[in-house]
Order: structure tokens, then sequence, then C-alpha cells
């Protein structure tokens, strides 16, 4: 492994931050300066890796979260001690829960305070910082000494990035950031597996006659789209994608590109004899709480197999990347194409007549917005009622030019978020949010102006907290501290130097403003006054009723 580079000051001696930053192996990270990790600070300014200093820890996180979902890459946070890193735990639990890569790194108090068993009162001392993330990551890791630093990172950033993704603290001493070192070496073992048995599940999908396939964010991380639409059309099966996959079987007329909860594609599933699940758990939120019936057969695919049955039992299941083990099963199955059994297009059709029949206003904004965003943008969706819309029916025909916080549901996500999808270069992006949404990260306004990031903000101003207002009022309940005082959000992001304007509605004068926005570049605000009632994805608008799946007898 070679030592790090030291581009801007290279007669410095290496310190512990040096060897972190070149045991990283990453070209920019996420972060917000405290007194314990100001060396990091000092190496970060003589290397070439690129510092986006956040206003906020948790939207350092979400920052290098969205990084991570744009490229598929290491996304990582960088924090201080205590409240530093308590700040980042939201941000952790949606990284968790949507499968991501993020590295989360918190300095901790000097090694020679320390006591075991006693909190002394130092400044940020916690009786077990790395213990409050150990329910939303995959590994916490602790560096001990100075020895081990560069084969602990290594171990971290090779933890997030193996199957299953997802997000990896890891706990460095401030002393040990200062402190001069030595370069050390550590390769990360990536845990092997045999090659996957999948005879059982070509011979259910051989004798089936209505195959139908569903794929989740799995495979997108496996960048597995080829096998996957090879699959679709071997078997003749309609491709539904979940929130994670929009945008992988673009292209496809097997694909609908709409979600389940629409009763039209809802049921391909209720007609399919056998279910291949590819990359994705089956959960609530895409299933309706699980209320979609247990299929005849399912054929799961999956890197973790207690993942991919703990809410349907397999009949078959392959233990795979989504790549490897759509390949195996491709290869056990007969060469040439079976016919469609399934009508896709009239399917995609109808459903998107009948919502445009129901809520014409929603699907007008809807249609705006697709014909002022370019498929090469990256769009992100917030918690909020634009959001949903757009994460479950804007066309999407490139993976990863979607991101949603449907793991965790994290409202506030998407504006803070923003920040690291700009920062992968991908494209342009659009971040939509609600004003209580936006309110949880103003501040990071400050870094994008600061960045100069192309990111073109849409804030939907309903005043208030327009889902829950929607719950309250369909319970026949007051409407109760869901109205919100909002700021003249024009003048607060002319306030950062950002480019900001106002328009009523979502409609044909939304879509042109918002293009233009697009086209001109850069950072830019634009807010629609206006409210949306809630589209079919939502809870309250789920068509399926009764008990879960797993619940029936």
């Amino acid at each position: 492994m070679p030592s790090p580079e030291f581009c801007r000051r290279p007669e410095v001696v290496p310190t512990g931050a040096d060897l972190l930053l070149g045991a990283l192996g990453v070209d920019v990270v996420f972060g917000l300066p405290g007194v314990h990790n100001l060396p990091l600070w000092a190496a970060l300014d003589r290397s070439p890796v690129r510092l986006v200093g956040v206003r906020h820890e948790q939207a350092a996180v979400y920052a290098a979260d969205g990084y991570a979902r744009a490229t598929g890459r290491l996304g990582v946070a960088m924090v201080t001690t205590g409240p530093g890193a308590a700040n980042t735990l939201g941000a952790c639990g949606e990284a968790w829960a949507s499968g991501s890569p993020v590295l989360v790194i918190a300095t901790d108090i000097p090694t020679t305070l320390k006591r075991p068993g006693i909190v002394g009162g130092a400044l940020h001392e916690c009786v077990d910082q790395a213990a409050m993330f150990a329910p939303v990551t995959k590994a916490t890791l602790r560096v001990t000494s100075s020895a081990d630093l560069w084969e602990m990172v290594e171990r971290a950033t090779g933890e997030a990035l193996a199957a299953p993704q997802r997000p990896v603290f890891l706990e460095v001493p401030t002393d040990l950031l200062s402190a001069t070192t030595v370069n050390a070496s550590f390769v990360f073992a990536r845990p092997t597996r045999d090659p996957p048995d999948a005879r059982h599940a070509a011979t259910l999908l051989a004798q089936s006659t209505r195959p139908l396939v569903w794929v989740g964010g799995g495979a997108v991380r496996a960048e597995a789209g080829t096998e996957v639409r090879a699959l679709a059309c071997r078997l003749g099966a309609p491709l539904i994608e979940t929130y994670a996959a929009r945008g992988l079987g673009a292209g496809e007329s097997l694909a609908p590109g709409l979600p389940p909860h629409l009763p039209q594609v809802g049921a391909l599933w209720d007609e399919a004899d056998v279910v291949v699940a590819i990359g994705s758990d089956l959960d609530g939120m895409t299933t309706q709480n699980w209320r979609q019936p247990r299929p005849p057969a399912l054929v799961a695919i999956n890197v973790d197999a207690a993942d991919a049955a703990k809410n349907y039992p397999a009949d078959a299941l392959i233990v795979a990347d989504a790549a490897q083990g759509t390949q195996v099963l491709l290869d056990l199955l007969p060469p040439e194409d079976r016919s469609h059994w399934a009508d896709v297009p009239a399917i995609r059709a109808a459903a998107l007549a009948a919502v445009r029949a129901e809520q014409p206003v929603e699907m007008e904004f809807l249609d705006a917005f697709a014909d002022a965003v370019p498929d090469a943008a990256v769009v992100l969706a917030d918690m909020c009622i634009a959001g949903y819309w757009l994460a479950g029916m804007h066309p999407v025909t490139i993976p990863r030019r979607l991101q949603y916080p449907m793991g965790w549901g994290t409202l506030g996500y998407a504006l803070p978020a923003s920040i690291g999808a700009a920062c992968a270069g991908a494209g342009p992006v659009v971040v939509v949010c609600g004003d209580g949404g936006a309110m949880f990260a103003l501040g990071e306004l400050a870094t994008i102006a600061q960045e100069q990031l192309d990111i073109t903000i849409v804030i939907v101003d309903d005043a208030g907290y327009g889902m829950l207002r929607y719950d309250q009022r369909r319970s026949g309940e007051a409407v109760s501290g869901t109205d919100l005082l909002v700021p003249d959000f024009v003048a607060l992001a002319s306030s950062f130097g950002l480019p900001a304007s106002a328009v009523e509605g979502l409609g044909a004068a939304f879509g042109e403003r918002l293009a233009r926005a697009i086209a001109v570049g850069g950072p830019s605000v634009l807010v629609a006054h206006a409210a949306l009632d809630p589209p079919p994805t939502t809870s309250p608008r789920w068509y399926r009723t009764g008990p879960p799946a797993w619940a029936a007898p």
C-alpha cells in the first residue's frame, strides 16, 4: 500500500491524520471541525483530498450518503467527539436502512485522559461513544494505537464496501491524529462463498407460466442491470422496480416503471406463479406492510440469506450478489426468450390513466417536472408529498439518478444529501423538499453557496407538514401542530447569495422556471407555493387491506 501523498507541504512529517487520509483512498470527504479533530483539517489542507465543510454533523453523513448513492463508492464523513458524533445518528440510521457504504470517522478524547470504567468529565467525553452507533451501523471499530491506525482504517472501508453494504463507525482518539507515525499495510479480506446452487430455482422457473421479476437496491449496488433485464426477457416476465432500483429496467417493455401500490401493477404480483426477488428484502413500505399475498413460489437472490427470507419465505435461495446470482440462474435456463404473459405497456397506460383521472393536478406536476429535468440529472426527493410523487412515479431512465430516504423515512434527508450527489459530478442535481423538511438543514444553503455546487433546490411551500395534516383531516381530527410559520425562503436564500425566485403552483409555469434554473447551472432556489394530495404509494391510500401475509394462518 503506498504511503500518503503530501502534495502541498512535502516537508511535513506525516501524522496519524495524514496516514488516515492515505489509507482512505477517497477524493472527497464531508465534515465539520471541532477541537478534537482539527489535526484532520490540517492534514486535509496538505492533501489532494477535497474537503466539503458542512454546517451540521448530520448533514455530513447525509452528504456522504448522497455521494455513495450517486456513485456506488465510499462516502466519508468526519466529525468531532461526543455531541458532534451523536448528531450523526439519524443520518447513520438512514444509510443503514438503505444499504449505503458510508464511513463515519469521529474522534474520541485523548488516550491520556481515558480511564476504563470511569467518565472523568473531559470535554465531550461519553460513557461509550461507539456503543451509540451499534444499532445503526454494520460495525463499530476503535483505533487504540498509532501502530494499528492504517489497518483499522482499511478494515473500516472494507467493511462498509463489502456486501451487504452498510455504514461503519470508526473512532480515533484525538492524540493519535496529531502523533507522528509510520506506514503500515493491511488488506481487508472479503468473505468468500461457494458458487451458488440455483438448480431448484431454475426448475421452478422452467415449470412456471407467469413468472415475475422483482428487483431491489441490491441489484443496483451490484451493477446487475444487464443480468436482471436479461433474466426478465428470458422468462418473458414483468419487471417491477422498488424505490431503490428505479431506472434499472428503463427501456424494457417488460418494466411498467410504476410502483406496485397501483392496483393494475400490483395485480402482476397476485397473478404470478413464481416471483424472483433480486437484491430486495421485500420491505413493508413496498409491499403495503406485507399485505401482498405470499406468492405460490419465491426465488430469492441476495447476498444476505436472512435478509432475503425474513419477510416472505423463499422456496429457493441463491446466496450471491445480484449480478453473480442472476447470471448463474441465466446459465441454467433455456437460452431462448419466452413470450410475454402480460401486456405490460397496456397495464402501464391503464394505471397512469386511472391516477390522472383521480388526481389531475398532481399528474400535471409530474408532467411539468419530467419535461424540465434532463435524464442525466440526479433527483433527490425528500419525505414530503411532492417527494412521494416523484419517488414513485417520476420516470427514471438511469439507475442511481433518483434518491429517496425510504430506508428509514428520514425527513430532511434530501437537501444535505444533494451536496454529496453534486460532488459526485454525475450531472445536474435537483432536490425537492417541503417547507418543513427544508428547515432541517437550511444552514447547508451556506455550504452549497460556498462550494458553488450545481444544485437546483425546489421548496414546495404548503405552510405545514402536508402529509401529517392530510392524515389528521382524513381521520376527522382537528388540524393541530402541522401548520407551520415559514420564512420568506426567497429572501433567505438570497441572503446566502443564491439566485432565488417563487412561483405559484406546480404546473406549466413552474416547469418553465425549473427548466431555466437547471439550464443556467450552479446553485439556485425555486419556491413553489402549492399544496398536493398524497399519491397511492402513501400508507393512508394503500389499496390492500387485512393482516400481513406472514400473519395469515
